[in-house]
């Protein structure tokens, strides 16, 4: 995979990959190194078929506190440039988000403290949510004046929480803490700060011990399914995929295990 200078990569078991944001003296602030270098990384990982499940994390005390606003980098558009610019711009950043979702392989969003704008986006896009008892979460564009609504989040956040919570956390830009994350269901869990690291690998490991196929197909059609028309279309889409993974010699193994 492609070095970085911005992110750091472990691997703690068979199929696992943790990704760790990695300029902690900012709160993992996204600057213009680390846009690009994560794009290339996502890319690289989507098309890693011995990676079966991607943990998202931070280094330090923070997970990500969103764009850095003091020094992202050259290429960043003042207000006054051009708005097919400031498009662009926006679009580079959103892509993402867009990434993270699109990656094959489930995603483990592990946060670990702050989590703010572009980083909630971020652990938004991710399949499971768990956060340390230390972490917060924050939309924090709306604060400065700007829509509330970016990378995805007016999609995501409602989905997750529902239209009423996601209204008042993106139309007030308040801090949410990580118990009021656990009771509105943006995270499935909520750990220690010292068993974190731990327990997004165990889930992890969880899954890249799976069926990859089946693993795969059971993200997309969540995600489908989640916008699906009607009972009717999201049972079509289920049956086909079980069909098609029930043909595997690896389901024929699984089965043949299980029965015995």
């Amino acid at each position: 995979m492609t070095m970085a200078s911005t992110l750091e990569l472990d691997r703690p078991s068979d199929g696992v990959v943790v990704v760790r944001l990695n300029r902690p003296e900012c709160l993992n602030a996204i600057n213009e190194v680390m846009q690009s270098e994560l794009s290339n990384l996502l890319g690289d990982l989507a098309a890693d078929q011995s990676v079966r499940a991607v943990v998202l994390t931070g280094a330090g005390r923070g997970f990500c506190a969103g764009i850095d606003m003091r020094d992202f980098g050259p290429n960043v558009p003042e207000a006054t440039a051009p708005a097919l610019d400031r498009m662009r711009f926006q679009e580079k950043m959103a892509a993402l988000a867009e990434a993270v979702r699109q990656l094959p392989q489930p995603v483990i969003a592990a946060v670990n403290g702050p989590c703010v704008g572009a980083g909630l986006a971020l652990c938004l896009a991710a399949d499971i949510r768990i956060c340390s008892a230390e972490a917060s979460f924050g939309n924090a564009a709306i604060l400065l004046g700007l829509s509330g609504a970016e990378m995805g989040m007016s999609y995501h956040l409602p989905r997750i929480v529902g239209t009423s919570v996601a209204a008042d956390w993106m139309l007030t830009g308040r801090t949410v803490s990580a118990g009021e994350a656990d009771r509105r269901g943006l995270v499935s869990e909520v750990v220690e700060p010292d068993r974190l690291a731990k327990r997004a690998a165990e889930l992890a490991s969880l899954i890249a011990g799976l069926a990859p196929l089946g693993v795969q197909l059971t993200k997309r059609a969540l995600q489908v399914n989640t916008d699906a028309a009607s009972l009717s279309s999201a049972l079509e889409l289920e049956n086909r995929n079980q069909v098609i993974s029930h043909a595997t010699d690896e389901a024929a193994a699984r089965r043949k295990k299980w029965s015995q």
